[in-house]
């Protein structure tokens, strides 16, 4: 068990907590959330005690370990992936390298024994005897193969580090787990195995994400870190947002009730105050109108963009014919005679394979890249918007974020980029914002606002919902469900592909299969499954 006991934070005049007193009890699983800037990295570290409140206190259960995901990739650069995977639990870890060391000593003195017997005691007490294949069955399932084992973690890849850091903070049966977006570098067959794992994980869990269907999976309550406090709800990320929309609009219906009564009571009153047979009917209703009250309603730190993307036209007949399109990156083939031809109304999700296959095919399309054979045309009536992975070569000059946006809009004026960018949540003087300190959301509200003044009519993400919080992505999937087009696009967030996809497209080792289903379809599919296990021939594959 972990508690805080009055925690109050401020930077400057800035309040972050005030006063917060909750407790997290083993067996359950919270979901810490919160817009950008709430503080929920911060409350994690406070909860590790890696960071000090301005007031406050936390209680740990006596004996209890604390681990947390790390987000420093480089801190164990000169250490093997197993060592630093047995490094999440740092007393196994000393006992194990004073114990070799003992053992690797030429000689052998009396205290040397008594002083290994102990070690023996305590190292099988922790169950160090089975850490090394409980650390290799950690990373397989994360997707870390056992070649890469011996190897330093400075010879990973940035995503395999990652995992390697989430098998650390998983290592050992902690009493208290802390994850902060666990799911970030995790394809979607890793993030089911994280789920798996956290379902049958006794002790507790406290978890920032931004994936709402990896919280809805795994969370058993509901932190909701808002107003400089944190309200615990019983339940699911989707029963969280039930659950304080409904109070939110009694709220708001309460008070209209009551301003309604308060204008009625004082027309009343402003009526009949000079009226001597009324006189005392007037004074009734002026002390009834003293003693009704109007909350307060208070600001919260939530806000939504406005995304709404409005084709120009609708597309014609013929929207994208692609025919036996061929490339490779770096002497690889990333796409082997891939065709597809778009209907009307087509939502795409493309999933499996390598993202850099899904990253070439949607630059290829919008002319980024040359294929290396095969062809695709666009139709005549149809145009695209194109969000990229990686949006850096938009955001090379350093300008205001009107300047910028006008560069997309050059009829209209300022009023009408600081309108545009006030309802992307770019209001008052962070419209004169320089997009040289853009954070990796902001960057990300801009590019979708360069998309919506295009007026595509085909609309084309690489892993849209990259650096957004749980707000926009809310937006931006509600904009894209609304979307009455054509849609080509890739993520790894579950509930974004369970509800915008028509259409799946999954590229595998011996091609690919493409099937007018929901996603959620997709994987319930027996006949899908039966071609997929074809397709994989008995290596690992993706399957939620």
């Amino acid at each position: 068990m972990i508690s805080a006991t009055n925690i109050s934070l401020a930077y400057g005049k800035r309040t972050i907590f005030k006063d917060v007193n909750i407790k997290f009890v083993p067996g359950n699983c919270y979901g810490l959330i919160g817009a950008n800037g709430a503080g929920k990295s911060t409350f994690l570290k406070i909860l590790a005690k890696e960071s000090e409140a301005d007031k406050g206190t936390i209680s740990v259960g006596t004996g209890e370990r604390i681990a947390m995901l790390r987000q420093d990739h480089f801190a164990f650069d000169e250490h093997s992936v197993i060592d630093t995977v047995m490094m999440g639990h740092e007393r196994l870890f000393k006992v194990k390298a004073e114990r070799e060391a003992i053992y690797a000593k030429a000689e052998f003195t009396d205290e040397d024994g008594v002083r290994s017997g102990e070690l023996e005691a305590e190292f099988a007490e922790m169950n160090g005897y089975e850490a090394e294949s409980e650390a290799a069955v950690l990373l397989s399932g994360l997707g870390i193969s056992d070649d890469l084992l011996s190897k330093q973690m400075k010879e990973l890849e940035g995503g395999e580090k990652v995992r390697v850091l989430l098998a650390q903070a998983l290592f050992g049966n902690p009493d208290i787990l802390l994850l902060d977006e666990p799911t970030n570098h995790l394809d979607l067959k890793s993030i089911q195995w994280l789920e798996d794992f956290l379902a049958r994980f006794q002790n507790t869990v406290i978890v920032v994400s931004h994936d709402r269907h990896f919280l809805n999976q795994v969370c058993t309550h509901v932190a909701d870190i808002d107003f400089g406090k944190i309200t615990v709800y019983v339940g699911n990320y989707d029963f969280w947002y039930e659950a304080s929309q409904l109070t939110l609009h009694q709220k708001q219906e309460e008070n209209r009730k009551a301003s309604d009564k308060a204008e009625e009571l004082k027309a009343f009153i402003q009526r009949f105050s000079s009226n001597a047979s009324k006189a005392k009917q007037a004074t009734s209703r002026k002390k009834l109108l003293e003693k009704l009250t109007i909350e307060d309603m208070p600001v919260s730190s939530r806000r939504y963009p406005f995304v709404v993307f409005k084709p120009e036209r609708a597309c014609g007949d013929i929207i994208l014919e692609i025919k036996d399109l061929s490339k490779s990156i770096d002497g690889v083939k990333v796409l082997d005679n891939f065709s597809l031809t778009l209907n009307k109304g087509d939502k795409v999700a493309f999933i499996g394979g390598d993202s850099l296959t899904k990253t070439t095919l949607f630059q290829i399309l919008e002319g980024v890249i040359k294929p290396d054979s095969g062809s695709f045309r666009w139709g005549v009536t149809i145009t695209t918007a194109f969000f990229p992975i990686d949006n850096s070569s938009y955001f090379e000059k350093d300008l205001t974020l009107v300047d910028w946006l006008l560069q997309f809009a050059p009829t209209e004026g300022e009023s009408f980029a600081r309108g545009f960018l006030g309802r992307m949540l770019f209001s008052g003087d962070e419209a004169k914002k320089q997009t040289a300190v853009l954070s990796g959301g902001e960057k990300v509200r801009c590019m979708l606002s360069k998309m919506m003044l295009t007026e595509a009519n085909a609309l084309i993400f690489d892993e849209p919902t990259n650096h957004l919080d749980l707000e926009s992505i809310t937006a931006l999937n509600n904009g894209l469900m609304a979307f009455p087009e054509v849609i080509l696009f890739t993520s790894h967030d579950h509930k974004f592909l369970s509800t915008v996809a028509t259409r799946i497209i999954e590229f595998t080792p011996a091609g690919f299969i493409d099937r007018t289903l929901t996603f959620d379809e997709y994987l319930e599919s027996t006949e899908v499954s039966k071609m997929r296990a074809e397709h994989y021939q008995g290596e690992t594959y993706l399957n939620l």
